[in-house]
C-alpha cells in the first residue's frame, strides 16, 4: 500500500502555501498581533473562496468533494503560517451553518469543561458540546452576554469564559465516543476537530524546525556558526525526530479515521509543537524571547492548541482504554516457582 502523497495532494498543499504566503505574510500577521487578534473577515472570505472550509462538502452541495487526508494537508499549512481564527470549527460547520462553507460566517466552538471559547466576540455561530447543537441568533446573543473576556497567552486568539452555562456539559466529562458514536458533536465532530488541530500542530512543529535550522546556519558565535556546535545539532535533530513520527501518525489517522489513532496523533503532534517551539526558542537565545521574534508566537499557540478538542490526559486515557483490561502478570504464588 502506497502512503506517499499523490501529485494532486502535493499540488493542493503547495497551492495553499502560496495562497497563505500572499494573503497572510509576516507583515499581515504582525499587524494582527498588534490589533490583538480576532477574525479578519476579508481573509476569511478569501479562504472560503479557495475552498478551505467547503473542502469536504460534496460537489453537489457546493463543496470540493475531498476528504480528511486533504483537509489535514490544508490545516498543516495553516498551522505553519500561524493563521488565526476558529478555522477548525468553521470547517466542521460547513453544511451545518449557513455561510460557513463560503467564509461568510465565522463559527467557533464551546467545548465545555471550563475551557475558554476562542474568538467568541466575532463569531456568527457556536458549535456547542454535549449534543446541544449550534447556537446562533438570540441564543448566541444570550451566550455572548454571559461571557467574560479572559487573558489569552496567544495574542492572536482572544478568549472568553462562559460562567454558569451548561454548554458543553458532555465534553466536560472528557467523553471520547468510538467509531459507532452518533454524528452529533462532540462525537464525530470532536474527533475530526482533534485531528485537524493535530495537523495545525504538525505544521507549527515543521516550521519551528525550519526556523531553528535556518538560524543555526546563519548565527555566529566565537567565530563559528552555532550550527557547528554539537549541542545545537542535537537540538535540531531532536526536533526533526519529534516532527516526523507525528507526521506519520497524523497522516495515518486521516486515512483511517480511527478514534484511537486520532488520539495518538493529537498526543504526538502536541508534544512536537510545544517542545519544538521551546527548542527553537533555545537555539535563538536571548533574541527568541523578544516580542519582535516570531518564535514565542508558535510556542503560545502550541500551548493553546494542546488544550483544545482533546488534551494529553484525555488522549492517554483513550490509548490506555484501547489496551483492554489489566490482568495480573502471575496467576498466583505457585507461578513464582
Amino acid at each position: 500500500m502506497d502512503f506517499q502523497l499523490s501529485d494532486d495532494q502535493r499540488a493542493l498543499r503547495s497551492g495553499m502555501r502560496d495562497l497563505l504566503g500572499a494573503v497572510f505574510d509576516r507583515d499581515r500577521m504582525r499587524a494582527a498581533v498588534e490589533r490583538g487578534g480576532g477574525v479578519d473577515r476579508g481573509l476569511w472570505r478569501e479562504l472560503g473562496a479557495a475552498g478551505f472550509f467547503a473542502l469536504r462538502l460534496p460537489e453537489e452541495a457546493g463543496g470540493v468533494g475531498l476528504g480528511l487526508p486533504e483537509a489535514v494537508l490544508l490545516f498543516e499549512e495553516a498551522g505553519r503560517a500561524l493563521l488565526p481564527g476558529p478555522l477548525v470549527a468553521t470547517h466542521l460547520a460547513a453544511g451545518l451553518v449557513k455561510g460557513a462553507a463560503e467564509g461568510e460566517a465565522v463559527v467557533t466552538a464551546a467545548e465545555g469543561g471550563g475551557r475558554p471559547v476562542a474568538d467568541l466576540g466575532g463569531a456568527d455561530a457556536v458549535l456547542v458540546g454535549g449534543g446541544a447543537g449550534v447556537l446562533a441568533g438570540e441564543g448566541l446573543e444570550a451566550f455572548v452576554a454571559g461571557a467574560v473576556p479572559v487573558r489569552s497567552m496567544d495574542p492572536l486568539t482572544p478568549l472568553h469564559r462562559v460562567e454558569g452555562r451548561s454548554a458543553g456539559a458532555g465534553a466536560s466529562e472528557g467523553r471520547w465516543e468510538g467509531a459507532g458514536a452518533s454524528e452529533a458533536y462532540p462525537g464525530a465532530l470532536r474527533r475530526e476537530g482533534a485531528l485537524l488541530t493535530a495537523a495545525e500542530q504538525l505544521g507549527s512543529a515543521t516550521r519551528t524546525t525550519e526556523m531553528a535550522v535556518q538560524h543555526a546556519g546563519s548565527r555566529e558565535q566565537f567565530g563559528s556558526l552555532i550550527g557547528s556546535f554539537q549541542a545545537v545539532k542535537h537540538l535540531c535533530a531532536d526536533m526533526l525526530a519529534r516532527t516526523e513520527p507525528a507526521r506519520g501518525a497524523v497522516y495515518a489517522a486521516a486515512v483511517t479515521g480511527d478514534p484511537v489513532e486520532i488520539a495518538a496523533a493529537k498526543l504526538l503532534a502536541d508534544e512536537a509543537a510545544v517542545r519544538n517551539a521551546r527548542d527553537c526558542l533555545q537555539i535563538h537565545g536571548g533574541m527568541g524571547f523578544t516580542w519582535e521574534a516570531d518564535v514565542h508566537l508558535h510556542l503560545k499557540r502550541a500551548w493553546l492548541r494542546a488544550a483544545r478538542w482533546l488534551t494529553a490526559a484525555e488522549a492517554e486515557e483513550v490509548l490506555a482504554a484501547d489496551l483492554g483490561p489489566v490482568r495480573p502478570l502471575y496467576g498466583g504464588s505457585a507461578a513464582l516457582g
